[in-house]
């Protein structure tokens, strides 16, 4: 295909497509998405090999928020059942932090709900900061508080962040339809001023909120012009109790198609699947790893994700390798500039399935006699019928789970 060709040059080039060539890609068939991932899968080889980054998420505030984003499940009014909480103390979010640490993140994003830091919580955020750089120097770490006001994003620095997140979301033509209580510009300012205070600036979207493709287009667009180093792209888990509860748009092949697009505009940067891979992409995400070079490891803000090990298994058996510590993420020309980028996204509801239960299979079913002529065992039950095929638009309500585990409670972490 014409139009694969001259994208994989201009994405080796670091060269953007034009809007119409990014349309192009979300417009394909479910019949060329393979041909699709394998293009982009080029570009993102070619500047990422088959590295994946590891990040994992420590809620450090959740739910009770004042802003209205109608994704969210921590938002005004939101009735969804999801953990509530205060802030963690430092030792309770460096230990939940060391968890995702053990389990091969090498990056922890700090994320707390509300619409901005008060100086008071970036202390404590700083105070934080220090405390998990204290247990393991190497690990980078992210904030994701919110608006900032100025001069916090330079205190953030000298805590030892690392980074900061603040995602876009959607298009600025469509902002005022998911959020009223602040602006697309106030999102645009706070990522400057990560950006100003010499912190690794992180910012992304939200597909699956009832966008068209031009919306969609118009954010990465927005995005590369924005500069981030990570850009992570979520896929909307319409959570019960939150306003586009019944948004449910996306199939797998769309996904590969939203996160192929990302990559061809912004081909040299982090791409991270974040909230809602396991929900959406399903049995597909390992065809996502040749598109994006980061995840997030094990569960989200307020909604379970993937078993941290199956993860592990899943990027091995794709013929993927997790990404050292001591590897740098970005290319050679982009990190000279700065270091590596973050990606959690600010809404509770972004995603997760079930963790899969752990239990041992049944063994073969056959008879085997017992040595020395004993009596077979009884022959096992006849194995129950399959299950009738899912349409693929049938909403996954079966995959949403609040989280009910790590951060904020007794149970120990999904790392």
């Amino acid at each position: 295909m014409d139009l694969l060709n001259t994208l994989v040059d201009k994405g080796l080039r670091r060269e953007s497509p034009t809007r119409e060539e990014a349309l192009a890609v979300l417009a394909t068939s479910d019949d060329d998405v393979l041909d699709v991932v394998a293009a982009a899968g080029k570009v993102r080889r070619h500047w990422f090999g088959r590295r994946v980054k590891l990040n994992y998420l420590v809620n450090l505030k959740s739910g009770l928020c004042p802003e209205d984003c109608s994704y969210c499940s921590q938002r005004l009014g939101s009735k969804a059942e999801i953990l509530k909480y205060t802030w963690l103390k430092p030792d309770q979010a460096s230990a939940a932090a060391a968890a995702g640490v053990s389990g091969g993140a090498k990056r922890v994003c700090l994320v707390a709900s509300g619409r901005g830091p008060t100086d008071r919580d970036v202390d404590r955020v700083s105070d934080t900061i220090r405390a998990i750089k204290e247990q393991n120097e190497s690990v980078e770490v992210c904030a994701c508080l919110g608006l900032l006001s100025d001069g916090q994003a330079e205190r953030l620095r000298e805590a030892g962040a690392d980074a900061y997140n603040h995602n876009l979301n959607t298009s600025e033509s469509t902002y005022g339809d998911i959020t009223t209580t602040h602006t697309y510009a106030d999102r645009v300012d706070t990522v400057n001023k990560a950006h100003a205070a010499g912190l690794s600036a992180c910012s992304g979207l939200i597909a699956g909120m009832g966008e068209s493709d031009e919306d969609l287009v118009d954010v990465v667009f927005s995005l590369r012009e924005l500069d981030p180093d990570s850009v992570p792209v979520n896929f909307l888990i319409p959570m019960e109790g939150t306003p586009l509860a019944k948004e449910w748009h996306l199939t797998p092949q769309r996904c590969l198609r939203i996160l192929a697009m990302t990559r061809f505009v912004c081909p040299d940067v982090e791409v991270r699947i974040a909230g809602g891979r396991e929900v959406h992409l399903r049995t597909m995400q390992p065809l996502a790893l040749h598109l994006a070079n980061s995840i997030f490891l094990g569960d989200y803000l307020t909604s379970e994700g993937q078993a941290g090990h199956a993860d592990l298994e899943m990027i091995a058996d794709a013929g993927f390798e997790v990404e050292g510590a001591g590897e740098v993420t970005l290319p050679e020309h982009r990190a000279s500039v700065r270091g590596g980028g973050c990606g959690a996204h600010e809404d509770g509801g972004a995603c997760g399935s079930h963790a899969g239960a752990d239990g041992e299979g049944a063994g073969a079913g056959g008879c085997g006699s017992h040595a020395g002529g004993g009596v077979c065992a009884p022959a096992p039950a006849a194995a129950p019928a399959p299950a009738a095929p899912r349409l693929a638009e049938e909403p996954r309500t079966d995959l949403v789970a609040v989280r009910r585990r790590g951060a904020g409670t007794d149970l120990a972490p999904n790392a």
